[in-house]
């Protein structure tokens, strides 16, 4: 208990000094901003080791307080299912039990947060003083890209679903981390997974897809999509990150890239140091197919909970960029495909180390403060932390 309540005190303590680097002026527009995050880890700390979203926690990087602190209005409510169920197909499962979580745990805390499922829905909850929080699963539903399953998750209030069985092949689209494209990108199952996404009026979240598949689904849609949470491989060339090429595509089609918060999407020397460590790139899963023996879903849980929170590498303060380095990689972005296309997409608790001062989502008004800093208008400030992503959300799930 010490020991936890020494880290709970440094972790206020840090949050103090960082916030003190952010100016009045900052703070002030970040607070009348609607502060809109694409992909935040909400909930499988709790689905695995208990406790409630709404209480303070002494580590990682989310829980409610945080949020409100950091000004989220809106996130991307994600869950995440691990490569671990896949080889017993127990990923629908899975996705089950945690949007069972995620519901229970949003009702549990209802004074602070609401699921929302459109862009309208929004407004609204930011407008009384909540979080809106849109169903977001990272994984897969269904390796098969059942769209009867996808209909399902839509009528449990799911609005955003990932392309590709994050890092592993699926049965209909490649993922960019597999080691294999088995199907140059989607095949006829990827391309009516797109169609009918389109017509529920479902974000499609193309982070982790590979280059192929994430253009064919780009010209198989008649909605924008989104990256949700990515980086550039210009800055840092990795098969996660997007090429200039396809960012351009992407653009063109009215979609938007959100930046994931961790250096190791956008700082190749701590990317570097980060592998050399852990003796493989953090996409790599294939261990997981050398396990053997029968294992129930439970004694998969045991596995895969270890890994929660995820909150970063200890990599040394030197080796990280400042978060004026990193809003120099949102500039890139920008000065490519204009202010228009470009998002805030953290990851926090899906194991970014953020950069240099940064901890966790409470620290967000420093990078409202950096964007200052370059000259940004407020209103390129106020499109990167909410705008676009609102607007692409609208244009998705208001059709009808």
């Amino acid at each position: 208990m010490r020991r936890l309540a020494r880290r709970f005190h440094l972790a206020l303590l840090a949050a103090a000094l960082a916030a003190a680097q952010v100016s009045d002026r900052a703070r002030a527009l970040h607070r009348s901003s609607l502060v809109f995050d694409g992909h935040i880890h909400a909930i499988e700390r709790e689905f695995y080791n208990g406790g409630d979203i709404g209480q303070r926690k002494p580590d990682g990087q989310f829980d409610l307080p945080r949020a409100k602190e950091g000004g989220i209005g809106a996130m991307f409510f994600s869950f995440y299912v691990t490569e671990d169920y896949y080889p017993g197909r127990f990923e629908t499962k899975q996705a089950l039990r945690l949007i069972d979580a995620c519901i229970t745990q949003i009702q549990a805390n209802s004074k602070d947060i609401e699921i929302a499922h459109n862009a309208t829905e929004i407004e609204r909850i930011h407008a009384s003083g909540k979080i809106a929080a849109v169903l977001d699963i990272e994984g897969s539903f269904d390796l098969d890209g059942d769209l009867a399953v996808m209909r399902d998750f839509y009528r449990l209030g799911l609005r955003s679903m990932q392309l590709s069985a994050h890092n592993w092949q699926s049965n209909y689209a490649d993922s960019c981390c597999s080691g294999a494209f088995k199907w140059k990108g989607l095949n006829d199952r990827g391309r009516a997974w797109v169609h009918e996404a389109n017509r529920l009026g479902m974000v499609i979240n193309v982070s982790h897809a590979s280059d192929d598949a994430i253009s064919q689904t780009i010209d198989a849609s008649s909605d924008p999509v989104v990256a949700t949470h990515h980086g550039l491989r210009q800055v840092n060339d990795i098969p996660r990150n997007m090429p200039d090429w396809l960012l351009k595509k992407l653009a063109a089609k009215g979609g938007v890239i959100g930046f994931q918060i961790g250096n190791e999407f956008h700082n190749r020397k701590l990317f570097d140091w980060v592998t050399e460590h852990a003796g493989k790139p953090f996409w790599d899963t294939k261990a997981i197919q050398n396990r053997t023996g029968p294992q129930t879903i439970f004694d998969i849980d045991r596995i895969a909970g270890r890994g929660f929170p995820m909150a970063g590498s200890n990599a040394p303060a030197e080796l990280k960029l400042s978060v004026d380095g990193w809003v120099a990689v949102v500039d890139r972005a920008i000065q490519l495909v204009g202010e228009d296309h470009v998002a805030l997409g953290t990851d926090f608790d899906g194991g970014p180390t953020p950069p240099k001062d940064m901890h966790d989502v409470s620290d967000l008004p420093m990078i409202t403060g950096a964007m200052l800093r370059r000259g940004y208008s407020e209103e390129r400030i106020r499109k990167f932390l909410g705008g676009n992503l609102l607007r692409v959300f609208r244009q998705i799930t208001e059709k009808r």
